[in-house]
């Protein structure tokens, strides 16, 4: 049996998405409305919040297509897929489907993105990213 990819390249991925999350955490705010609009430091939150998540939606589409899943319409369907398939948990699944959404709108409107928003998703969302990271290291095909 292997893992849904090749160990190293899951490993430099992980790597990667740890260092995002390790810049969202250095400029993350404590509080939700010290996140200003159109700050460096908001900027750096949303950066790489939005790059952690593209990294784990990329494993999420190619994990689809390595198991014979299909390739998945959109990106949350690619988690939920996986979800249904048993690579992740479904509470997980679908919490990854939302940061999918997430991810759209910081891709194509952000402008508009509530910062409220961004700041809980920064401060609640790794764990899950990273669990996602886990289950794909941990899963055998």
């Amino acid at each position: 049996m292997s893992t849904v990819l090749d160990p190293e390249l899951l490993a430099e991925r992980a790597a990667a998405v740890r260092r995002h999350l390790d810049r969202v955490a250095t400029y993350l705010p404590t509080d939700a409305a010290d996140l200003r609009p159109l700050s460096a430091e908001t900027d750096a939150v949303v950066l790489h919040l939005w790059q952690a998540v593209q990294v784990v939606i990329d494993l999420a589409v190619s994990s689809c297509v390595r198991l014979g899943l299909g390739s998945p319409s959109t990106y949350a369907d690619a988690f939920r897929a996986l979800g249904t398939a048993g690579v992740l948990d479904r509470d997980l699944a679908e919490r990854l489907s939302r940061a999918a959404g997430f991810r759209n709108l910081i891709v194509h409107a952000y402008a508009e993105l509530d910062l409220t928003r961004v700041h809980a998703v920064a401060s609640g969302g790794p764990p899950d990213l990273l669990a996602f990271l886990a289950a794909l290291r941990d899963h055998r095909s």
